[in-house]
């Protein structure tokens, strides 16, 4: 049995093509539909199940679209109230394949209420389970992201799940869904794949002495995660479109100007050194890194056109599948801003910070966590995207720094709507700080 993980970093999920033979199956797709065509075509595969382990928060799902075009079936799990024709997966309900494979879905409720995983055997037996959400490598979905009032019983329903999984054959593969860099990880130390062996003996959530244990740690301590998160459900359970590949229009001023007094909101993914010497007033500063999509989605209003500034062309495209995969629609593109109103920010070093801090009005805009972790005296600490509802602050001119200087960018256009001067300390950021000036630790 072959499996291929199609990784996308920007959100830190991977999908995964599982095939013997000629005959294959796909697991938890995004909507860019064409690298999955590809290892297709190019391995002259059929495909006869495309399978959702849940119904994702973090992006759009590709399961209905890419069955479709495969004359595949879409399987869900049973209670996903998906509103189009599929296959609902009961637990222990087997569902063969004419080529071999055999999928076992089994109920793992914790990440989702209907969360299923997917346990793959041949005729040899059991070999690999697709854990979606649930048991990931090194860690385990969060559970808090259906709102507080489901969280508790949510990571009651994962301990159980866990469990379960952790009781199937040592050498069973361990292929999730979710891992380092996604929102939908409990901590940050998610990765790769792994054996329900390696798992049960060094994976944190295998050592809480008890299921009250488990739901205390779990629920300690989580990050905020993007508002868009909170339109994905909705969008999946009506099954999204697929996404084409498309160049994006390159608009010309007239044309930016009009889009932007209808409402489209300009995201400048050029780095933070380019967006400091000049961006259109209003825009944000996201780089176009594998943090874009999810900061997009936190910073941008969900529904709100899109105009990119990127680059190149190359770039502004990469923007519009980035953003897809989240439901954005780019509208266009600019690559160069000859023509427009443009305002210019400034950029420091630590350096420049260490002389400044003493007077200066300093925000720290790393997530709690690490503020906790690390906290710095003189310095006036906010997440990124509580800057939305003000600054804490009253000066004219407010310094940001953070870990590296990529969310102190995205910052920088929060703090120029509120009608202040942003110093974006663009490298180095806190650490650097704090071994220039260890007086100010704590």
């Amino acid at each position: 049995m072959r499996v291929d993980g199609f990784a996308t970093p920007s959100l830190g999920d991977t999908s995964y093509i599982v095939s013997t033979g000629h005959t294959a199956i796909v697991i938890d797709p995004q909507r860019d539909l064409r690298r999955f065509l590809d290892h297709i075509e190019e391995n002259a595969l059929e495909v006869s199940h495309v399978l959702d382990t849940h119904v994702h928060n973090d992006y759009l799902s590709g399961a209905k679209p890419l069955a479709e075009r495969l004359g595949a079936e879409v399987v869900m799990p049973a209670g996903s109230g998906a509103e189009f024709r599929f296959r609902p997966a009961f637990h222990q309900e087997g569902i063969d394949t004419d080529g071999g494979l055999s999928i076992l879905p089994l109920h793992t409720p914790g990440h989702t209420l209907e969360h299923t995983s997917y346990l793959v055997s041949l005729d040899t037996g059991a070999a690999a389970v697709f854990t979606g959400g649930s048991l990931l490598v090194g860690s385990a979905g969060r559970c808090d992201l259906l709102g507080p009032d489901l969280a508790t019983q949510l990571t009651r329903l994962q301990w159980g799940s866990l469990q379960r999984l952790a009781a199937l054959p040592g050498r069973v593969a361990v292929h999730p869904t979710h891992g380092a860099g996604s929102f939908c990880t409990a901590s940050g130390g998610a990765r790769g794949s792994s054996t329900i062996e390696v798992e049960a003996r060094t994976n944190p959530v295998f050592s809480y002495p008890d299921e009250e244990a488990f739901v205390a740690g779990q629920l300690a301590g989580l990050l905020p995660y993007p508002d868009y998160y909170a339109h994905m459900a909705p969008h999946n359970r009506r099954g999204p479109h697929g996404l084409e590949p498309a160049t994006p229009a390159t608009l010309e001023p007239p044309e930016v100007t009009s889009a932007i007094e209808d409402g489209a909101a300009v995201v400048d993914a050029r780095d933070r050194y380019a967006f400091a010497r000049g961006h259109i007033p209003g825009s944000l500063n996201v780089e176009l890194s594998d943090s874009f999509a999810p900061w997009v989605g936190w910073m941008v209003e969900f529904g709100s056109p899109v105009i990119v500034v990127a680059s190149d062309i190359d770039a502004a495209e990469q923007a519009r599948v980035e953003l897809g995969r989240i439901g954005y629609d780019v509208i266009g593109a600019i690559t160069s801003l000859e023509g427009l109103e443009q305002v210019t920010s400034k950029t420091a070093g630590p350096v420049e910070l260490a002389a400044a801090v003493d007077g200066a009005a300093v925000i720290d805009v790393r997530d709690p966590a690490e503020r906790s972790a690390s906290p710095v005296r003189g310095t006036i600490h906010r997440y990124v995207p509580d800057l939305r509802d003000g600054l804490p602050t009253s000066d004219d001119e407010v310094w940001l720094t953070c870990a590296s200087g990529f969310r102190a960018a995205v910052a920088a256009g929060l703090v120029e709507r509120h009608g202040a001067t942003p110093i974006v300390v663009a490298s180095g950021g806190i650490p650097e700080l704090l071994r220039l000036r260890p007086d100010l630790a704590g």
